[in-house]
């Protein structure tokens, strides 16, 4: 090998080498930026939480924040609805009004998400947000992709029902109480010409 052909194997060589302690650098440097990954959380107008998502996600890809901006999330649960004993299925927001987005906090971020149409504030002070902790975010997701629906029936103390299921199916009963968040009711059965209290739950039954 001639002097020539040695100093540019040499020369190639500590490029290689510049070019892998540049790759580990930028790898580095990423690892870093992603450590300080936070989810904050973001108060809109009441109703405009979906819109917010889609206007802030145009703006991540427009104004190239994509490695700043990374989730923004609507937390919603399925709420099953029963009537004229058929069943429809909507979703609920578990926090009308705001809107959680995963980010790295500076001052080009802030000024996308903050200037988003339909944004109004972070939580936290005007100039500081403050962080969501993480194990609380997580909370909030699992309960979002939850597959447990809630039920809702348009029935009221008064009112009449068939029991569909259960030790009293096919039974009419007198409705005494509805419990919404729990998604029973007490109502009244007649058994031998006496009334007996009962709890039921939504699925248990069909409005008459």
């Amino acid at each position: 090998m001639t002097e020539n052909e040695k100093s540019m194997k040499e020369q190639l060589d500590e490029d290689k080498a510049q070019e892998a302690l540049e790759a580990k650098a930028e790898e580095e440097a990423k690892e870093a930026k992603k450590n300080q990954k936070r989810w904050y959380i973001v108060h809109t107008y009441s109703g405009y939480e979906n819109k917010v998502k889609v206007n802030l996600e145009k703006r991540i890809e427009y104004m190239n924040m994509g490695d700043k901006i990374f989730r923004i999330e609507v937390p919603q649960k399925t709420v099953t609805q029963m009537k004229g004993g058929k069943k429809q299925e909507r979703e609920e927001k578990i926090f009308p009004g705001y809107v959680l987005v995963e980010m790295i906090m500076d001052e080009d971020s802030w000024y996308v998400v903050r200037h988003t149409s339909g944004v109004t504030k972070f939580v936290g002070s005007a100039k500081k947000p403050i962080p969501a902790r993480d194990s609380e975010i997580k909370k909030i997701i699992n309960r979002s992709s939850s597959t447990t629906q809630k039920i809702e029936l348009d029935v009221k103390a008064g009112d009449k029902v068939r029991i569909v299921s259960g030790p009293f199916a096919d039974f009419i009963a007198d409705i005494i109480e509805v419990y919404p968040d729990k998604s029973k009711l007490r109502a009244n059965v007649s058994i031998f010409g006496r009334e007996t209290p009962v709890e039921l739950e939504y699925k248990q039954i069909n409005k008459l």
